[in-house]
């Protein structure tokens, strides 16, 4: 199982969502996981690097639902280290 960290901005993010908004995340998140366990993600996550941030991705959850993240150093051997940096809409990627 990874493990994972959120920053003070995405927790900030997700207050802000609906409850509808954070369990459609939720649901995403289950899929990420399983797929990173797989070493490959699904298209319909959209998961890509963030233009013109080196190390920042991108995961969309919603039509208009973005999450961004980058790898961590690994807590535990062989498990990949997430750490949530922003959530919401298109407008995360001014500071993603």
């Amino acid at each position: 199982m990874p493990t994972h960290d959120e920053t003070e901005h995405f927790w900030r993010d997700y207050d802000a969502l609906t409850e509808a908004e954070k369990r459609s995340f939720e649901r995403a998140v289950a899929k990420f996981v399983h797929d990173l366990r797989i070493g490959r993600f699904r298209r319909g996550l959209r998961v890509r690097g963030v233009e013109g941030h080196p190390g920042v991705y991108e995961m969309t959850w919603a039509p208009n639902g973005r999450a961004t993240f980058q790898y961590g150093e690994p807590i535990r051997e062989g498990e990949p280290h997430i750490i949530w940096r922003r959530i919401g809409t298109h407008a995360i990627f001014q500071q993603p």
